[in-house]
C-alpha cells in the first residue's frame, strides 16, 4: 500500500466492487461527468463489470482508496493512458459521496504523483476535468498542477457538450 497523510492506495479487491458499482458507476449523471465513455447498464459480477478487481492492463494502474483513520473504502483512483515511451500518464480519482469534502482528494492526488514519478519514473502527469469541476481543479492546483488550457465543448455530458480543462505536472516540478 502506498500511504499519504490521510489515505492509502492499495490493490483493488473484489469486495470493493459492489460499493464502486452502487455509489460511483450507477450514478449515471455523475459517471458521465468523470468518464468519457458512454454509460451503459452493466450487471455486477459479469466480466464487463467496471472497475473489476484484477482487471489490470498495461496502460492503467487502478487503486482502491482507503481512509487511513477509519480503514474504510473511500473511492478509486489511478493512472491511465500510461505511455512508457513518452513517460506520461493521466490521473483519475473518484471518491464515494460520503468521503467527499473531507480533505482526502489532495492527498490522493499527491500519492498518485509519488507513484507516477518515484515508482514508475514518469516525466509528466496530466489531469483532464470539466471546466466547472472547481473542487478537482482546486485539488490539482494544491498538489502542484498547472492549468494548461481549455478544450472548448470537448466532452459530451448527459445531453450537452461541456468544456474541459487540462492540468499538468512535470517531474521536476513535483515535490513529495
Amino acid at each position: 500500500m502506498m500511504r499519504g497523510e490521510k489515505v492509502g492506495l492499495r490493490a483493488r479487491h473484489s469486495e470493493d466492487i459492489p460499493a464502486f458499482q452502487a455509489e460511483l458507476y450507477n450514478d449515471v449523471v455523475a459517471r458521465t461527468r468523470v468518464d468519457s465513455r458512454p454509460w451503459v447498464p452493466v450487471p455486477q459480477g459479469t466480466e464487463k463489470t467496471p472497475n473489476a478487481a484484477g482487471a489490470q492492463v498495461e496502460s492503467a494502474t487502478p487503486f482502491s482508496v482507503v481512509e487511513l483513520e477509519t480503514g474504510e473504502l473511500a473511492g478509486e483512483a489511478g493512472l491511465w493512458g500510461i505511455d512508457t515511451h513518452n513517460r506520461l500518464a493521466h490521473l483519475g480519482i473518484s471518491l464515494r459521496p460520503a468521503f467527499r469534502g473531507r480533505g482526502l482528494a489532495t492527498d490522493v492526488v499527491r500519492v498518485l504523483c509519488a507513484y507516477g514519478f518515484a515508482v514508475r519514473g514518469l516525466r509528466r502527469l496530466q489531469i483532464e476535468t470539466l471546466a466547472d469541476n472547481a473542487p478537482m481543479i482546486a485539488t490539482a492546483r494544491r498538489a502542484g498542477f498547472t492549468l494548461e488550457g481549455t478544450l472548448r465543448s470537448s466532452a459530451w455530458v448527459y445531453g450537452g457538450f461541456a468544456d474541459e480543462v487540462i492540468l499538468g505536472l512535470l517531474a521536476e516540478e513535483w515535490r513529495e
